[in-house]
C-alpha cells in the first residue's frame, strides 16, 4: 500500500486523507439518496394530483367508448404533461388479457401493453410508486376512472423519470458543495496536525525502528538472569520477565502482566514489598522455596511518577552456603575452645608431674578421657553419620560454653547418608541448634534436646527451654525478612527459612509447636526417604 521509505507521519498523513475521502463519498452518497428519497415522496403525490385532475376531466370521461379515443383524447393528454412537467401520461384500457394504451402522450405507445408495476389501480384505488420502463427508471401515479357502476373505465397514469445522479447533485447546488469543501478542509487539516503530533510522540522513529526497539526491549528484557517486575501507582503489573516469573513461582503461560498484584498468589512479605513506592535497598524474603534480594526503585518519566521497578536475584544458594559455612565455623571454634582447654589441661599435668604425684597424674588423665569418651560415644553411638555426629559433638561443646546443656534423646537413630543429603541434614539441624540455643540461653535450667531419627524418613526435633514462639507468630517464623548485613544469612530469620527451604525441596515439612516438658519451643521437621 506504501512505497518503501515513507515516513510514518507520511503514511499516517495519507490513511487519515483515504478515510476523509470515504467520509465525503458517504456524505455525499447520503446527500444523493436522501434527494432521492425527496424526489419520489415530493412526484409521487404529483403525479396522483395531475392523474386525478386528467382523469375527472368530463370530455375523458365522455369519449372512453370513443373509437377513435386516442386521437380525440390526445389534447387532454398533451395539455396533462405540459402543465405537469411530467414525462408522459397515458390513459389506459383495463382488459382481462392486459393494460392497453388508449391514449397517450406519445403517439408511438398507442396500442401497446402498458407496465403498470404493482398498482393498486386496477382494483378502483389511487397509487403511486416506481416503474421501470424500457430500462428506466419512472414515479408514477394512477388513478381509476370509475363509471356510474363503479366499474373501472380506464386508468389514468402519469409518470416522470427521475433525475440521474448527476442532476441531483447539481440541484443541490452550491450548498452541497461548499459543505464537501469546508469537510475536505477540515479533514486535510486535522490530518496534517495528526501527522506532525505522530512524528513528535515517536521522537522522528520508523515504523521499523520502533519494532527493532520493541523487539530487543523484550529480548534483553527476558533474557537476563535477574528478575525484574514494574508496578503502576495503581498496583497493576506492567512488567514481568521470565526469571522474575520463576523466582516468584507464576506460571508464564498465565501471564501476570495487566493484573492487580493482589490479585497475584505470592508471598505476603514479597506482596507488600512489591506494593511499596519509595526506594529501597537490597530486603532479603525468603519465600517458600528460595530466599530472595529484592531491591526497589522508584520510576518517572518527564517528571510524572509512573511506578516502581524491583530487581530481584535468587540467593538460596548464598545463604545455604554461609548457613553451612557458619556451621563449619562452629566446628572451628569448638577446636579453637578445646585447643584452649587442652593447654590449661596439659599446665595441670605438667605442674602435677613436677609435684611427683604420679597417682593424681593418671586419675587427671582417665577422668578426661572418660568425660572425652562419654561425649562422642553419646553422638556416635545412635548417630552413624560422621558428618552429622561432627555437628552435634561441635554444638554440645559451644551450648556449654553459653550455658545452654545440649542433649541428644536416647532413642535416636541415623545411619550414613550420602554427602550432599548429609549436607542438607547439616545445614537443617545446625540452624535449628542455634536457634534453640540462643532462644534458651540465660533462662534457668537452660536446656536444648534434639531428636534425630530415620525410622520413617528423617524426623528431626529440637526443643528448648526458651520463651517459646506464640501461636499467631508460628506460620511467619519461617518466612520472617531481615535487611541484607553480612551477618544476616546465618541469623535466626534465615536460618529458619532456610530449614523450610531445604525440606520443601526434598517434599517433607517444618514446623514449629510448644515443648511438653520445658514449655519452651519444639520445631519439628520430616522429610521422606528419597
Amino acid at each position: 500500500m506504501f512505497r518503501r521509505g515513507w515516513t510514518l507521519a507520511q503514511q499516517v498523513l495519507l490513511l487519515q486523507l483515504a478515510v476523509v475521502a470515504v467520509v465525503l463519498l458517504a456524505v455525499a452518497a447520503v446527500s444523493v439518496r436522501q434527494s432521492f428519497e425527496d424526489f419520489r415522496d415530493s412526484q409521487g403525490g404529483r403525479m396522483i394530483a395531475v392523474a386525478e385532475n386528467l382523469a375527472s376531466t368530463p370530455v375523458v370521461r365522455e369519449q372512453l367508448s370513443s373509437p377513435d379515443i386516442g386521437r380525440v383524447l390526445a389534447p387532454e393528454v398533451d395539455r396533462a404533461v405540459d402543465l405537469s412537467g411530467a414525462t408522459e401520461a397515458d390513459i389506459v384500457s383495463p382488459e382481462a388479457d392486459g393494460f392497453t394504451v388508449l391514449a397517450s402522450s406519445d403517439p408511438t405507445r398507442l396500442g401497446t401493453f402498458a407496465e403498470l408495476g404493482s398498482s393498486d389501480a386496477p382494483n378502483g384505488r389511487a397509487w403511486s410508486g416506481d416503474v421501470d420502463i424500457d430500462g428506466n427508471r419512472f414515479i408514477f401515479g394512477h388513478v381509476p376512472v370509475l363509471s356510474p357502476t363503479g366499474d373501472v373505465g380506464a386508468i389514468v397514469t402519469v409518470g416522470i423519470a427521475y433525475p440521474s445522479t448527476w442532476e441531483l447533485v447539481g440541484d443541490a447546488g452550491a450548498p452541497l458543495v461548499l459543505y464537501l469543501g469546508i469537510g475536505a478542509g477540515l479533514g486535510l487539516a486535522g490530518s496534517w496536525l495528526l501527522s506532525r503530533r505522530v512524528k513528535t510522540h515517536t521522537r522522528g522513529l520508523e515504523i521499523a525502528e520502533i519494532a527493532n526497539l520493541a523487539d530487543h526491549r523484550d529480548a534483553l528484557l527476558h533474557s537476563i538472569r535477574e528478575g525484574v517486575v514494574a508496578i503502576n501507582p495503581d498496583g497493576i503489573v506492567t512488567v514481568l520477565n521470565d526469571s522474575a516469573a520463576e523466582l516468584l513461582g507464576i506460571d508464564v503461560g498465565a501471564s501476570a502482566v495487566g493484573r492487580s498484584v493482589d490479585d497475584i498468589p505470592l508471598e505476603p512479605a514479597v506482596r507488600r514489598y512489591l506494593r511499596g513506592d519509595h526506594d529501597s535497598g537490597d530486603v532479603v524474603i525468603p519465600t517458600t522455596e528460595r530466599v530472595l534480594v529484592l531491591s526497589r526503585r522508584a520510576a518517572s518519566s518527564h517528571g510524572r511518577r509512573i511506578g516502581t521497578v524491583t530487581t530481584m536475584r535468587d540467593s538460596t544458594e548464598l545463604a545455604r552456603m554461609q548457613s553451612q559455612l557458619s556451621s563449619h565455623k562452629s566446628v572451628t571454634d569448638t577446636l579453637r575452645a578445646q585447643t584452649h582447654e587442652f593447654a590449661n589441661q596439659l599446665h595441670t599435668i605438667s605442674g602435677l608431674e613436677q609435684l611427683g604425684d604420679h597417682r593424681a597424674v593418671t586419675e587427671f588423665v582417665g577422668a578426661l578421657t572418660r568425660r572425652r569418651a562419654e561425649i562422642s560415644d553419646a553422638v556416635t553411638q545412635r548417630i552413624s553419620d560422621p558428618a552429622v555426629a561432627a555437628l552435634l559433638i561441635a554444638k554440645t561443646s559451644l551450648a556449654a560454653e553459653t550455658g545452654v546443656s545440649l542433649e541428644l534423646d536416647p532413642t535416636s537413630h541415623l545411619t550414613g547418608l550420602d554427602s550432599m543429603f548429609a549436607t542438607d541434614i547439616i545445614t537443617v539441624l545446625g540452624n535449628l541448634i542455634d536457634n534453640a540455643v540462643d532462644a534458651s540461653a540465660g533462662s534457668e535450667g537452660a536446656r536444648v534436646v534434639v531428636l534425630v531419627d530415620d525410622a520413617d524418613g528423617i524426623d528431626i526435633e529440637v526443643s528448648d527451654s526458651g520463651p517459646g514462639v506464640a501461636a499467631d507468630m508460628r506460620a511467619e517464623v519461617f518466612s520472617r525478612g531481615v535487611t541484607s548485613k553480612p551477618e544476616a544469612p546465618g541469623g535466626r530469620g534465615i536460618g529458619l527459612a532456610l530449614v523450610r527451604i531445604v525440606s520443601t525441596q526434598h517434599g517433607g515439612s517444618a514446623g514449629v509447636t510448644t515443648a511438653p516438658d520445658t514449655g519452651g519451643a519444639l520445631f519439628t521437621v520430616h522429610i521422606p526417604h528419597r
